[in-house]
């Protein structure tokens, strides 16, 4: 798995209060918005890898000064 990517798993453990189906909802949605890429695995048992595309590698920026503004205002 390269560092990028990551397993379903490994995103629900970062999001413990989302449900399984809200966070695949998500994933489904942020895929067909090109900010996702979905890797499938042909192994028993199967393994889905989810990373960045370009384009999301590009909100990036954005995303880490909203979290910067949030955690100075609520911090």
């Amino acid at each position: 798995m390269s560092e990028e990517a990551r397993r379903f798993g490994d995103i629900k453990r970062t999001f413990p209060d989302i449900t399984q189906s809200m966070l695949t909802k998500q994933l489904r949605e942020l895929e067909s918005d090109g900010l996702l890429h979905r890797e499938v695995y042909k192994e028993v048992p199967p393994r889905v890898e989810y990373s960045l595309t370009c384009l999301g590698k590009g909100f990036l920026p954005i995303l880490h000064s909203m979290s910067e503004c949030g955690e100075y205002n609520l911090g």
